[in-house]
């Protein structure tokens, strides 16, 4: 891995007892502390991480919050706040190390066009110029039909998951092209993240060529607008499992990271790029 390489999408749990979940939440995981992914990052060469506040939390960031003083620098955050957060609660998460609000639409079902426009057009307002992103999780439909109002944002926007494009889609699908030229313009930023969420077999060779392909048309776009991430620790809700029974995360081995780094991003420049640059300039380390 090149020096400085950035895993950009991670999520941390908690003890349940110190970090309660949201009653009306969609999965239970279980515990994935920071000392679990300080041993993931040391496992692929990785120095830096990107912690992401999952949706069981809400907004209560007080974990992700923990876990960046924990990290000591190593780590920024991406947020989850309500419409009433105050600048001061903004200045005391950006004091953390936080440097983004996700959004996350996909996880509540409120991934329409319009209501990705209205809440991100809301929050580029109030955090222009604050050196933060709107990290976006919504459907390819909804990101495709948002893209004119994503392009006007006056922050950076980040697309999580391969901005949820199938990977069997054809490339030349209107929506995937909609979503490729943010990306060749420098309006977004994709995660090269989830091979499982955008194939339903990424270790069946078929498919994991179709993840590899998607990748390389959104690397050769622009290769400054691409970000890698792990998705770890892959949180699932398994099937059969109430939202509130604890569901085992998926089994993703490291090999198979690797792999995925080595078929997407084969060019050790590239690799530089996007592992290491691209997060160093976004997140401000």
């Amino acid at each position: 891995m090149p020096s400085h390489a950035c895993d950009c999408h991670v999520h941390v749990v908690g003890q349940p007892a110190d970090y309660p979940m949201l009653p009306d939440r969609h999965y239970t995981p279980g515990p994935a502390s920071v000392a679990a992914l300080r041993s993931h990052l040391q496992r692929l060469g990785l120095a830096r991480a990107v912690i992401v506040q999952p949706s069981i939390y809400g907004d209560d960031n007080r974990l992700l919050v923990d876990s960046l003083l924990a990290l000591q620098g190593a780590a920024r955050g991406v947020a989850v706040v309500g419409d009433d957060v105050s600048d001061e609660q903004l200045a005391r998460l950006h004091e953390a190390g936080v440097r983004g609000l996700r959004v996350n639409l996909e996880s509540t079902g409120a991934s329409d066009a319009a209501t990705v426009s209205r809440a991100l057009s809301a929050w580029s307002a109030r955090l222009a110029g604050q050196g933060w992103h709107i990290q976006v999780y919504a459907s390819l439909e909804a990101i495709a039909a948002a893209a004119p109002a994503l392009a006007r944002l006056a922050v950076p926007v980040v697309l999580d998951h391969f901005a949820m494009i199938p990977a069997h889609l054809p490339l030349q699908d209107r929506r995937v092209q909609q979503v490729l030229d943010l990306v060749g313009q420098g309006k977004a930023y994709i995660k090269l993240s989830g091979a499982y969420r955008v194939a339903a077999d990424p270790d069946d060779p078929a498919q994991a060529a179709n993840v590899a392909a998607l990748a390389h048309a959104i690397v050769a776009r622009n290769a400054e607008r691409a970000l890698w991430a792990s998705d770890w620790p892959h949180t699932n809700r398994e099937p059969g499992k109430r939202a509130t029974q604890v569901s085992a995360y998926r089994d993703v081995p490291p090999a198979r990271l690797v792999r995925e780094i080595g078929d997407w991003l084969a060019d050790p420049g590239l690799r530089r790029q996007v592992l290491a640059l691209n997060p160093a300039r976004l997140y401000g380390f």
